[in-house]
């Protein structure tokens, strides 16, 4: 089960004209949003890639108005490896968090979100890759992202369902606002 006290989100390369072109992106941004506020609603670690802007563009506007909040004092970490742990900022920032599980979203599913997610894991962090917010371009790419990681120890979420399980009880004062985000 997850617990708020060792969880932290990382969203991956939601970014430029990218997000644009994958499979279901309008719900894919929609539902990265949502996740997004729910982790800082649950004061939860975030962790935010950007794959080669300079060519690729920013964070789309939806994620990066939130991402970087005044309160939140956060800057993309900037990646050109598609795997994100072979990037030492990253792996500091990953480090610095003092968390042993992460939840994982974001583009391309089958390529920067697989490598990182399969490295973190190697690394010895419990990752659990949120489903309903990840995608690539094509839906076959992200089925087989999927099932890979799977396949090689990866839990799978939902987006309901990691919030619900990490507010844990309808009397948590993080209740109400997760569920209005979720309805």
């Amino acid at each position: 089960m997850l617990k708020k006290e060792n969880t932290g989100l990382i969203v991956v390369d939601i970014q430029g004209q990218l997000t644009r072109l994958v499979h279901d992106s309008d719900a894919l941004v929609a539902k990265c949003e949502k996740l997004i506020k729910g982790a800082q609603t649950l004061d939860l670690p975030i962790l935010w890639l950007e794959q080669n802007p300079d060519k690729i563009g920013p964070t789309v506007e939806e994620l990066s108005s939130l991402l970087s909040l005044p309160l939140s004092h956060q800057e993309p970490i900037i990646k050109y490896t598609f795997d994100a742990c072979e990037e030492t900022q990253f792996i500091t920032a990953v480090k610095a968090a003092n968390i042993d599980t992460w939840l994982i979203c974001g583009i391309e599913a089958h390529i920067c979100v697989y490598q990182t997610a399969l490295s973190l894991k190697t690394m010895g962090f419990k990752v659990q890759l949120v489903t309903d917010c990840v995608s690539s371009r094509t839906l076959v790419n992200k089925e087989l992202a999927i099932q890979k990681l799977h396949n090689n120890g990866i839990e799978l979420t939902g987006l309901e369902m990691c919030l619900f399980e990490l507010v844990k009880d309808c009397r948590a004062k993080e209740f109400k606002e997760i569920l209005t985000l979720i309805k």
